[in-house]
């Protein structure tokens, strides 16, 4: 189990969720949250990340609120785009804090971002180059508007990129995946974006039965989990 911490950092406060491996020490992960909030999937996320060998952290961008459905998702996530260059520097305050945490090893780490959290984990990995590896579950191809440019965003990061997509996701057109993962490729970055059939939105999050498909989100977690092996600490299953 994980436990709560309180981050402030050049001006911005933020609380997270950080779960640490049995051993005490690994690599880092921050996890962004999906609109719903950091709620308890989120956290049961961030242990079970921990307990493949990483140290996880995901900071809480609506303060302790969380939603269930999606009307009140949305008002949150209305409530977060007004202050979202505010949000962003909790980003980078968590991100701080998980670099200058003791139980880390490697002075690289990824970041872990669903729907709305995708965006954000992209923009992180445009502004700092310690991001070395992104994974995005339905959301991220909007990042360019975060950034400012979608042209250029592929050359403001070095970040290798995982990306899980639902085939036909209202949410998330395959167009602007797609687009995404062709300009980061151009760009010399390396970029795998999977399209899962027979999912959609949310396909991965097993408390959100309406939606939630085992057999995608199996084979998600395996990727993640050997994307970040290899791209974090050298190990591949």
């Amino acid at each position: 189990m994980g436990a709560i911490v309180d981050i402030k950092a050049d001006g911005a406060s933020v609380t997270g969720y950080m779960a640490l491996p049995a051993s005490g020490k690994g690599p880092g992960i921050l996890l962004m949250h999906a609109w719903w909030g950091l709620n308890g999937f989120f956290k049961s996320l961030a242990d079970r990340l921990a307990n493949e060998g990483f140290v996880v952290l995901a900071p809480d961008l609506y303060d302790g609120k969380t939603a269930s459905a999606i009307d009140g998702a949305q008002e949150l996530i209305n409530s977060l785009d007004s202050r979202y260059k505010e949000a962003i520097k909790q980003e980078v305050a968590a991100l701080d804090y998980l670099l200058q945490h003791p139980a880390l090893t490697g002075d690289k780490v990824g970041a872990i971002g669903f729907s709305m959290g995708a965006g954000y984990a992209g923009w992180l990995a445009a502004l700092r180059s310690e991001i070395a590896a992104v994974v995005f579950f339905y959301g991220g191809s909007e990042v360019g508007f975060y950034v400012g440019s979608d042209q250029n965003y592929a050359n403001q990061t070095e970040a290798a990129f995982l990306g899980h997509f639902a085939e036909g996701d209202e949410w998330e057109p395959e167009e602007g995946v797609k687009q995404l993962e062709t300009q980061l490729r151009a760009a010399g970055r390396e970029a795998n974006f999977h399209l899962y059939s027979d999912a959609g939105h949310w396909f991965f999050e097993d408390d959100r039965p309406d939606v939630y498909n085992p057999e995608a989100a199996q084979l998600a977690w395996d990727r993640t989990v050997s994307f970040f092996r290899d791209k974090l600490v050298g190990i591949s299953d």
